[in-house]
């Protein structure tokens, strides 16, 4: 029987979860902060020249026709308001019939929210924090169920598809053994799932282009902000005035949103198990590379616990590795217990250790 040491050296040392959750900030963080600047360096130059164009409008008009500018945006500032109310200078769809209540409704419990149109009475708004609230949950079980289904049949699919390849005979005992043996990867689902996306869109697209009167290229980008739940609100489809007698482009408009906004939230949730996987790996080589440095003798202030499997790690003087108790597992933030001869380095401070020995010079440990 060995005994233990008494040796502690306090530290924090975030579980495995935490580290990935830290690193997954970090990386988000720095992500916006690349796309920031990109869409600066992209848009600020046309949004000044925008602004400048504006300017010299206004006062060419204000000119033109006898009128301060201060009334002229006046004017401008009450016809923002009536947008919100559905007044536009090219008259369009009824905002408030049944079929678009019925598209508003779906935007908002699809998450994707264009802001074509907004409640204007306090009624309205204080109902919509509550249909929401409900609507925005089931919608959100509903995809989650949705993509359960689609692994289930991507499943059978890729299954079938190697029986008939590989030509295996159709006994049920060799069957379950195949279906076990061949479940569908992230991978293998993504991508069918990207395929199905890409198909979506390219369809809805020429549908939208021959309809809306949008280039191709606009088109798509309407189906990857629709379908994505992102809704800027510069394209919306279907709010055209002729766009109330062509009942099946509306029925074909609802169809093709909830189709794509299935596929792609889908796609997003296998994406994310792929981040994920990244995630792991980027752990796994920060272990390596800290274990790289650690033969040079270089102390870094924190010890990462970067395995679920295995105990925390404590380095002391004699280059030999110990690991806490498996009672420090489970902890969030845990504090080890090295079994080491000698002193514990731990941010730069060095604490005396209590061995005990046998008489041979071993060290040993309780059981």
């Amino acid at each position: 029987m060995q005994k233990a040491l008494s040796c502690r050296c306090p530290s924090l040392i975030p579980s495995r979860e935490t580290a990935r959750f830290y690193l997954l900030c970090v990386l988000i963080a720095l992500y916006m902060l690349a796309g920031a600047a990109i869409f600066s360096c992209l848009e600020r130059p046309v949004e000044l020249q925008t602004h400048q164009l504006w300017e010299k409008r206004l006062r060419d008009f204000s000119r033109a026709h006898n009128t301060s500018c201060e009334d002229l945006k006046l004017l401008l500032r009450h016809y923002e308001e009536a947008r919100t109310a559905g007044i536009r200078t090219e008259r369009g769809r009824a905002l408030w019939d049944i079929p678009g209540a019925f598209y508003f409704v779906g935007t908002v419990v699809s998450t994707i929210g264009f802001g074509v149109s907004a409640p204007s009475t306090v009624t309205g708004k204080v109902l919509l924090v509550f249909y929401g609230l409900v609507g925005c949950s089931a919608t959100i079980l509903f995809f989650n169920l949705f993509l359960e289904r689609v692994i289930t049949l991507l499943s059978f699919v890729i299954f079938w598809c190697h029986r008939w390849r590989t030509g295996h005979s159709g006994l049920e005992d060799r069957a379950s053994e195949g279906n076990e043996e061949w479940k569908p990867s992230v991978y293998q689902v993504t991508l069918v799932l990207f395929v199905a996306v890409l198909l979506v869109s390219c369809g809805a697209a020429a549908l939208y282009s021959a309809m809306e009167g949008w280039t191709y290229l606009e088109s798509l980008y309407f189906c990857f902000v629709a379908f994505s739940t992102v809704g800027f609100g510069d394209f919306v489809s279907g709010q055209r005035k002729h766009h109330e007698d062509t009942w099946a482009y509306q029925v074909a408009n609802c169809l093709l949103m909830l189709l794509g906004v299935f596929c792609t939230y889908s796609l997003f949730n296998t994406i994310s198990v792929i981040i994920k996987q990244g995630l792991n790996w980027m752990l796994r080589t920060l272990t390596w590379m800290y274990s790289g440095v650690r033969r040079y003798r270089l102390r870094p202030l924190f010890k990462l616990c970067l395995s679920d499997s295995e105990l925390p790690i404590c380095y002391c003087e004699d280059d030999t590795l110990h690991r806490v108790s498996s009672s420090c597992q489970g902890m969030l933030w845990s504090s080890y217990v090295p079994n080491a001869i000698g002193k514990c380095l731990c941010d730069e401070a060095q604490v005396e250790t209590v061995c005990n020995r046998n008489t041979d010079g071993e060290t040993s440990e309780k059981q």
